[in-house]
């Protein structure tokens, strides 16, 4: 078995997807997960990117049936979560729009990031290496913010937290560790990217998110493809077992084994 043929099955990708038994398969596991976890709903950050949308779409949908179904209310919490001005955030919001959400609150994270990235500086002054946090450490601090905070009003409102991660996402290891990777469930986790272009489309995600470039937001200008040097259409194509360009198979069998340790559970002895 080559190794792009381990990674397919490691990550449970199909070649092709019927897109509404995909969205039913998903919407029914999240009701399945709130129901046996005795939570009151669920919990998603809607960041304004695509990802975050088609999981918000299915949330909502879960937690609509459900209330239905048992005559008790369970919600879905959009949480925004700009650090500072945050260009795209009109995205976010026209997300929690489309799919009606009304429960939503926005929390900015600046104050509680600097307040770390002080702390750090202070911590290498003191080890006697004073310099500024680097960018992508700061970056990582950003991604963990957010999710303490999402997991302190999860908690008091006995929500759980949903992740966006996804196949794309996971061959690549392009996630921060105990950031956006540290959530209770994820129902992307067996989409690649294109199959999630698939599936926004027909949840109605607004197509102002569909068609922009994918960017986790750490810093202005990143792009998640330029920051792999690999598109999101090789990426699928690999994980649909096809055959691509040999350079750009390399570089995504190098994240791949680069971050072996994301995906791992947590070694012990």
């Amino acid at each position: 078995m080559s190794l792009q043929q381990e990674i397919i099955a490691k990550l449970g990708v199909k070649p092709t997807i019927d897109v509404d038994e995909e969205i039913r398969r998903r919407v029914d596991f999240l009701k399945e997960y709130v129901k046996n976890s005795k939570t009151t709903g669920l919990l998603i950050a809607i960041s304004g990117g695509i990802d975050s949308a088609v999981a918000t779409g299915l949330c909502k949908r879960a937690t609509d049936e459900l209330s239905q179904e048992s005559g008790k209310e369970y919600i879905t919490l959009g949480v925004f979560q700009p650090y500072g001005e945050q260009e795209d955030i009109d995205h976010s919001y026209a997300v929690a729009e489309a799919f009606g959400l009304t429960h939503k609150v926005e929390t900015n994270i600046e104050e509680a990031v600097s307040e770390v990235v002080l702390e750090t500086e202070y911590a290498f002054k003191a080890l006697g290496t004073p310099r500024h946090i680097s960018r992508g450490g700061k970056g990582n601090v950003k991604a963990r913010t957010r999710m303490v905070i999402q997991y302190a009003l999860a908690f008091d409102m006995n929500l759980l937290v949903v992740g966006t991660d996804h196949a794309s996402e996971a061959l690549t290891g392009f996630y921060t560790k105990w950031g956006d990777g540290a959530v209770d469930i994820t129902p992307l986790s067996s989409l690649n990217k294109r199959q999630i272009r698939a599936v926004a489309a027909r949840l109605g995600v607004p197509e102002e998110v569909i068609g922009k470039a994918p960017t986790a937001g750490l810093w202005d200008g990143q792009t998640d493809e330029g920051e792999l040097g690999v598109s999101y259409e090789a990426n699928s194509d690999y994980l649909e077992g096809k055959e691509i360009d040999p350079a750009a198979r390399e570089v995504l069998e190098r994240h791949y084994l680069r971050t072996e340790h994301k995906r791992s559970p947590i070694p012990g002895i």
